[in-house]
């Protein structure tokens, strides 16, 4: 039996795409351009592209044998914050997208998993989880606002940008930290002992 579809696919989401116009016949192909908000939820902790921010389609669609091929690029936006220095990352990207969208009846459709290839409804399919899956999957889980970031300094936490070259912070062993008392103290306050010395 074909697997049925989860949910019913509604033409008016705007990345559910309707092929009625493009023929069944291998080979024929009608070009896919169209500007969608963003989903919700795409990206991953420290990077995503912004709910609602505009995705620039330029796809085609190509009729084969067993549905229809969806081939082109994805355009938008990114933001979020570097992993080293934590300053805000805004910045473009476009990521190839290619899949497979098999025919409910077809032998692609029968012989394969959920989760292999995509699933038409009638003469629509749902770009949304490839959109997803395409973006998701290039995006770094530890992205820098740029590939030389230094970060911050992880004694005091300003950004090495912001210090001088020589910055440095001096590490005292605790067993030794109160020398560095005897070495503070004001040599009007040893006077009085170096004065008593001399007297003997």
């Amino acid at each position: 039996m074909p697997k049925s579809p989860q949910s019913h696919l509604d033409p008016r989401q705007p990345l559910v795409v309707d092929t009625t116009k493009l023929p069944r016949q291998p080979g024929a192909t009608r070009a896919l351009s169209r500007v969608v908000p963003a989903p919700a939820d795409l990206g991953l902790e420290l990077i995503t592209v912004a709910e609602g921010s505009d995705l620039e389609l330029d796809l085609s669609m190509t009729s084969v044998s067993e549905g229809v091929y969806i081939s082109g690029s994805v355009r938008g936006s990114l933001s979020g914050e570097c992993g080293r220095c934590l300053n805000e990352i805004d910045q473009s990207f476009e990521v190839s997208l290619a899949e497979l969208f098999a025919y409910a009846d077809s032998t692609t459709e029968e012989t394969t998993d959920d989760d292999e290839v995509g699933r038409m409804q009638g003469d629509l399919l749902d770009l949304e989880p490839a959109v997803r899956d395409a973006i998701v999957l290039t995006l770094p889980t530890n992205p820098l606002c740029r590939p030389d970031c230094p970060g911050l300094c992880p004694e005091c936490g300003v950004h090495f940008d912001d210090l001088p070259a020589d910055h440095s912070h001096q590490d005292v062993d605790p067993r030794w930290a109160a020398l560095s008392n005897l070495t503070a103290e004001s040599p009007e306050a040893a006077a009085p002992q170096q004065e008593q010395s001399s007297k003997e």
